[in-house]
């Protein structure tokens, strides 16, 4: 689809955006709503309600996966050495910046908003009805992330009473509007009846390209993920259990030190749209798998070294790096191989893996006590990461995770290992900023001036930079800023 098509089927607004003031701030064209006048059009239009930049360069610059290199042959972004230093990066023009994906985000939910009002206006049958669906879960997805990233974490038995996101439900109408932020607890209510709601009506829904949508398995994926920050572990089993019914996850999630590591060059592998282990993917507009790498704020070699250290199997995960110029402070994952296209870069990247799903379900066994479970998910996580994996050798037991985490409590150990697991498995994979937050880890990021003198800074667990700021026209629209 080209750009002229999308901007006629969509009326997205975005120029408005830039160049008007963002008196609009969300603005979609309400005259489209007539031309969706078939399912198919409707379906054509929920194309474009899927990311199409990402979060990662300031989700993972902001964590601990993230270096200063110190001064020397190391590109600069704004946007990296701003959320390294955990400052406000506020200016929508600044690309990969918060302020994009925030933008991005609205898009998509204005797209969403208008599916919804057509099927609801028209009917469209059985495939309207489950186009719709789509579109709720996909308008449940935007706001999630917006929520996660832009707000604090939810509390678990919390009350969750502090600044949310707007919850857009229908296509703006108005030149100018003003919104509210509601609360946490309200963005989460409203993300869970869409998704439920949106979650009946998919059912038997096919895709020409279905890895590139909600499909079933995906859905179950999210709703795995949402219930697992909402602290509903039932459900975290219920619906990551249902993505594989067999319950055979290892063998359907990505077999790195297997296959992966006999093919020895295995980018090709991780972004597969037929491979089981990929659940929802998106094309999206990134530099990410060079500037990682790159830039002077970034993952380096101690972030490599992080990935492979030994764990509580004794040996470490097995990942297959290379660095550009042979240095090793500019390593690459391999995950995201760019592509150009009118003149930009662009990458496949994973919303949702089996991979993920299976530790979202250990992390709830756990939480239900229910420790033997899961030691058999981390053990099958780990069997396919550990090269030349011995199971009388490293196989996972309760007194490894109580001898290499010092501890007597196996729930604070199992906890660890899952987190550890994740940080290492899902490295540039945007997960880690938010396991940071749900859990309040403080990190440290270190500084160096141009004569390598160290300077520290530790986001503590209440620190309000945790939390990113909305952009700067967003006051137009009458939201308040987070605090700081």
């Amino acid at each position: 689809m080209n750009i002229r098509t999308l901007y006629s089927i969509l009326g997205f607004t975005f120029l408005v955006l830039m160049t008007q003031g963002c008196k609009k701030y969300f603005q979609v064209n309400p005259d489209m709503r007539t031309e969706m006048d078939s399912a198919d059009k409707v379906g054509q239009l929920l194309v474009t309600a899927y990311p199409s930049t990402d979060y990662f360069l300031f989700g993972e610059t902001a964590s601990d996966n993230a270096t200063d290199k110190g001064p020397g042959a190391y590109a600069t972004n704004d946007v990296a050495r701003g959320s390294y230093y955990w400052e406000e990066l506020t200016r929508a023009d600044d690309s990969y910046s918060p302020s994009k994906y925030w933008l991005d985000m609205y898009k998509v939910i204005a797209a969403a908003n208008h599916a919804i009002e057509a099927v609801d206006d028209n009917g469209f049958g059985i495939k309207g009805q489950q186009f719709k669906g789509e579109a709720l879960i996909c308008r449940a997805y935007a706001h999630h992330m917006l929520v996660s990233l832009f707000s604090k974490a939810y509390q678990i038995g919390g009350d969750n009473a502090t600044y949310g996101i707007p919850y857009l439900t229908t296509p703006e109408k108005n030149a100018i509007q003003n919104y509210d932020r509601g609360t946490v607890a309200s963005v989460y209510q409203n993300i869970e009846k869409d998704l439920l709601a949106g979650m009946k009506l998919i059912r038997g829904i096919t895709f020409k390209s279905s890895k590139f949508h909600f499909n079933e398995q995906a859905v179950n994926a999210f709703a795995a993920r949402f219930y697992l920050f909402k602290g509903d572990y039932d459900k975290v089993i219920q619906y990551s259990s249902a993505i594989f019914p067999e319950n055979n996850f290892k063998q359907n999630i990505r077999p790195v030190a297997g296959a992966w590591k006999a093919i020895g060059n295995p980018n090709q592998q991780f972004g597969s749209s037929t491979a089981n282990y990929n659940l929802l993917m998106a094309n999206v507009f990134t530099r990410f798998a060079y500037s990682s790498g790159a830039n002077r704020y970034g993952g380096g070699k101690l972030f490599t070294s992080m990935i492979t250290e030994k764990n509580v199997t004794g040996k470490g995960f097995f990942q297959y790096l290379t660095s550009t110029g042979g240095d090793a402070e500019k390593p690459n994952l391999n995950k995201y191989p760019e592509y150009r296209a009118d003149e930009n870069y662009y990458s496949v990247q994973v919303l949702f893996s089996a991979d993920e799903a299976l530790m979202n379900r250990a992390e709830a066994y756990i939480y239900k006590g229910q420790y033997d479970l899961a030691l058999k998910d981390l053990n099958d996580f780990a069997a396919v990461r550990i090269d030349a994996y011995d199971v009388s050798q490293h196989a996972i037991t309760q007194q490894k995770v109580l001898d290499f985490y010092n501890t007597t409590d196996i729930k604070e150990g199992l906890i660890k290992t899952v987190l550890d697991f994740r940080q290492k498995a899902f490295a540039h994979e945007g997960l880690r900023w938010f396991d940071i937050n749900r859990y309040g880890i403080e990190i440290v990021h270190k500084y160096y001036d141009s004569n390598m003198v160290e300077t520290t800074d530790i986001l503590k667990k209440d620190d309000p930079r945790r939390v990113f700021q909305l952009p700067e026209s967003s006051s137009l629209s009458g939201l308040p800023k987070n605090p700081r």
